[in-house]
C-alpha cells in the first residue's frame, strides 16, 4: 500500500515553476503560435475579412489549393535508423548564391493591404534569415525601397508582361539597377482567375467602405488605424487603381504573351531568369532546353485555373524528364517544414512560401514573418533529424512516398499516370 503524507511546500515548489507573464501582446501572440496554421488563426482574428480572404482564398471552388495542401499531407516518410544527425545543415546553393534555408519568400501582390509593413517586413525578415525575398510586379513597395529594407540580402523580382510593354521593360531595368539578382518571369496569368471570395466581399483597390466592412472593422480598429496613418500604397507598376483585383489584373495583363516576349526579357535582364507557373512536362523540357536558369512548378497558389495540376505531384515527373541537375523549384500548398523536406527529397532545388509568409505578416508584422521563418526552420531541422540526414543534399526520393488519392485515368488527356 502506498504511504501517504501531507504535501511539503518546498518539494511542491521544486516541481512547479510559474511562468512569468508576457506583457507585450504581439510577442505573446506569436510565441503561442507553434505552427503556420496557428499564425493563420491569429491572422484571421486580427485582419478584416476582405483582406484576409484575399490572402487565404483561391479561384472558383478552391479545389486546386485544397488538393495541393492535401498532396503534402498525403506523404509517407522513410527514416533511416542509427544515423545521428545532430548538426543539421539546412543551407542550399540556388541560382548562383547561398540560401540558409531551402525556401524563399514568394512574390505576393497588394501586400501592404494585408498589414501595413508589407514587403519591407518580408524583405527585412528574409535578409535576417539569409533567404531570398521576391518582390511582385503588383507589390505595394517600390523596387528601391525593398532594396533599402534588404540591402545585403538576395532580392528577386517577379515580372508580369503588361499590355504596355514599356512598363515591364522599365521595371526590369530598375530591378537590375537596384542589384536584384534573379528575375522570375510569371507566365500563368494571361487573365485573372475567378477569385469568388473577393467578389463576394467587394474587395477592391483602394478598399471601399460599406456597412459590412465597417461592421467587420469594429473589432479590428488597429488594422484601420495602421492603414489610415501610414503612407499611401505605392505600387511597383500600377499608376492608377480603382476596381476589384481581378479588374485591375485584366486591365494590366496581356493575354497574348509568348516565347518572343521571353526572348526580349532575357535580352534585357543581366542576371538569372526563372520561369514561374510551369504546369506540365513538355513545357518544362522546352524551357530547360532553351537555357533558362530555372523553372517554378506552380499553379499560382490555386488562384488562377482551378483544378490545375498539383505542383508537388508533377515534381518527380519533371525531374525524371529534364534531369536532376536542372533547377526546379516548387510552390503552392506549403504549410509545414516537412512539406519542404519532402519536395527537396523528390528533386526540387528550392521552394517558395506565399500564404505562410502572409499569415505571419498579418499576425504580427515583421515579427510575425520572423516567426513564420522560425517555425518552418524548426520543422525542417526536426524532420531531417528524424529521417537521419544531416544536409539537404542527403535527401533522396527513397525518403518519401506520395500517397495518391487522385489517380489520372490512363490514356485520357495529357496527364501522366502517377505511380
Amino acid at each position: 500500500m502506498v504511504q501517504r503524507q501531507l504535501p511539503k511546500i518546498p518539494e511542491l515548489l521544486e516541481l512547479m515553476q510559474f511562468k512569468k507573464p508576457e506583457l507585450n501582446g504581439t510577442k505573446r501572440r506569436l510565441e503561442s503560435a507553434l505552427t503556420i496554421d496557428d499564425l493563420r488563426t491569429i491572422a484571421k482574428r486580427r485582419t478584416p475579412k476582405a483582406a484576409f480572404d484575399y490572402t487565404d482564398g483561391a479561384a472558383e471552388g478552391e479545389l486546386s489549393l485544397a488538393r495541393a495542401r492535401r498532396a503534402f499531407e498525403d506523404i509517407e516518410f522513410h527514416p533511416d535508423i542509427l544515423r545521428p544527425a545532430t548538426d543539421v545543415n539546412t543551407s542550399v546553393e540556388i541560382l548562383g548564391g547561398r540560401s540558409a534555408l531551402p525556401f524563399g519568400i514568394a512574390p505576393t501582390g497588394f501586400t501592404r493591404l494585408m498589414q501595413t509593413e508589407g514587403e519591407v517586413a518580408g524583405a527585412g525578415a528574409a535578409g535576417a534569415a539569409g533567404i531570398p525575398f521576391t518582390l511582385s510586379t503588383l507589390g505595394t513597395t517600390s523596387i528601391e525601397n525593398v532594396r533599402a529594407a534588404n540591402p545585403y540580402g538576395r532580392n528577386w523580382f517577379q515580372l508580369y508582361v503588361m499590355r504596355e510593354r514599356e512598363i515591364s521593360y522599365g521595371l526590369v531595368e530598375r530591378a537590375a539597377k537596384a542589384g536584384f539578382d534573379t528575375l522570375m518571369f510569371t507566365v500563368d496569368t494571361p487573365v485573372a482567375g475567378a477569385r469568388l471570395r473577393d467578389k463576394r466581399n467587394g474587395f477592391s483597390i483602394p478598399p471601399q467602405l460599406t456597412v459590412g466592412t465597417i461592421v467587420n472593422a469594429i473589432p479590428r480598429p488597429w488594422w484601420w488605424i495602421d492603414f489610415l496613418t501610414t503612407p499611401k500604397l505605392e505600387f511597383a507598376s500600377l499608376t492608377t487603381t480603382g476596381g476589384t483585383v481581378g479588374e485591375l489584373l485584366n486591365a494590366a495583363m496581356d493575354p497574348t504573351i509568348g516565347y518572343d516576349d521571353l526572348q526580349i526579357i532575357r535580352d534585357l535582364w543581366p542576371g538569372k531568369i526563372v520561369i514561374k507557373g510551369v504546369q506540365n512536362v513538355p513545357d518544362s523540357k522546352r524551357l530547360i532546353d532553351l537555357g533558362v536558369d530555372g523553372i517554378v512548378l506552380s499553379n499560382h497558389g490555386g488562384r488562377q485555373l482551378d483544378r490545375a495540376p498539383i505542383p508537388f505531384h508533377l515534381l518527380p515527373h519533371v525531374v525524371r524528364e529534364v534531369g536532376k541537375d536542372a533547377t526546379i523549384m516548387v510552390d503552392t500548398g506549403i504549410m509545414n517544414g516537412a512539406d519542404i523536406v519532402a519536395a527537396m527529397a523528390l528533386g526540387a532545388k528550392f521552394t517558395l512560401i506565399g500564404r505562410a509568409y502572409l499569415y505571419g505578416l498579418m499576425a504580427g508584422g515583421r515579427r510575425g514573418v520572423d516567426r513564420t521563418i522560425a517555425i518552418l526552420r524548426t520543422e525542417i531541422e526536426r524532420t531531417m533529424q528524424l529521417l537521419g540526414v544531416s544536409s539537404i543534399a542527403e535527401l533522396e526520393p527513397r525518403h518519401v512516398s506520395q500517397l495518391q488519392r487522385l489517380v489520372p485515368v490512363a490514356g485520357v488527356g495529357g496527364a501522366p499516370v502517377l505511380a
